[in-house]
């Protein structure tokens, strides 16, 4: 098996006439989505960043009841 000089052989030409196409395929469809897509204006959503002052203790004691009430331990493994 020989290994032929692609540079010497005129195939360089045709890998470069495939690269050259698909960048042209690329940039048509870039084209024709940025077209025909309609962009909407949408409303920028303000979240409420204050913060509620509670004391540590009732917050954990809290907290530790509704753990309590939420989930319930099985009584044996399987």
């Amino acid at each position: 098996m020989e290994i032929n000089n692609p540079f010497t052989n005129g195939q360089i030409k045709n890998y470069l006439l495939l690269y050259a196409s698909i960048v042209v395929i690329m940039i048509l469809f870039f084209i024709a989505t940025s077209l025909f897509n309609d962009v909407k204006k949408i409303d920028k959503k303000v979240f409420n960043t204050a913060v509620k002052s509670e004391n540590k203790k009732e917050k954990s004691e809290k907290s530790g009841e509704e753990n309590r009430m939420k989930f319930k331990m099985l009584e044996s493994g399987y």
